[in-house]
């Protein structure tokens, strides 16, 4: 697991830089990703622009950011994704404010299609489920805890849908990001919060 995540951190970037790199892939009609059509290059236009607003709006409580800077020993967080990613979009920009809260927190993203050696260490019931973040102990370089792709409420969402419907379709993708601009990352911050709990010494 070691050399896998230090395989994967050779080509992870910086929250900011990922940004940059989606904005020339959308200038270029382009999305990340080994498949390309006009569906992704379209979500990962949509999926821009919610982030843009989610960095601005977003706002830990005070009592999180307090907790938050209690952490004393650094670590990665390395997020896998990739620009179409609905739930991506909504959620990196939360995870983002823990790193911006304290310094030991250093968030790196790559992405699920280059990486699926670390992908297939985190699937989610099998599946190849994005975003997920992986907390990684710089001193030692172990997993010591990881997240996602989703809150317990949405992927309850998503997965009572299922049960009626029996498949995801468009009606499931605007009834998650109605409930995600409803919840305002509330629930992210609580399970990150849960998170945190373990990396305080």
């Amino acid at each position: 697991m070691k050399e896998i995540i230090e395989n994967s951190l050779k080509s992870a970037q910086s929250y900011t830089d990922y940004k940059e790199m989606v904005l020339h892939l959308l200038e270029e009609g382009k999305s990340t990703g080994m498949v390309q059509n006009n569906d992704l290059f379209h979500y990962t236009k949509l999926n821009n622009q919610r982030m843009k607003r989610l960095d601005k709006q977003t706002k830990l409580h005070e009592e999180t950011l307090t907790k938050t800077q209690k952490i004393n020993r650094e670590f990665t967080w390395l997020v896998l994704t990739e620009s179409w990613c609905g739930d991506a979009a909504q959620t990196l920009p939360v995870i983002n404010k823990f790193a911006e809260a304290n310094k030991k927190i250093d968030l790196k993203v790559v992405l699920r299609d280059e990486n699926e050696e670390l992908m297939n260490k985190f699937l989610t019931n099998g599946s190849k489920s994005i975003p997920k973040l992986i907390v990684v102990d710089n001193a030692s370089l172990e997993v010591v805890g990881s997240w996602g792709p989703r809150s317990a409420e949405a992927s309850k969402l998503v997965t009572e849908y299922k049960e009626k419907h029996g498949k995801i379709d468009a009606q499931l993708k605007t009834d998650l990001q109605n409930w995600y601009n409803d919840d305002k990352g509330t629930h992210i911050e609580m399970e990150m919060l849960e998170l945190i709990d373990e990396l305080i010494v």
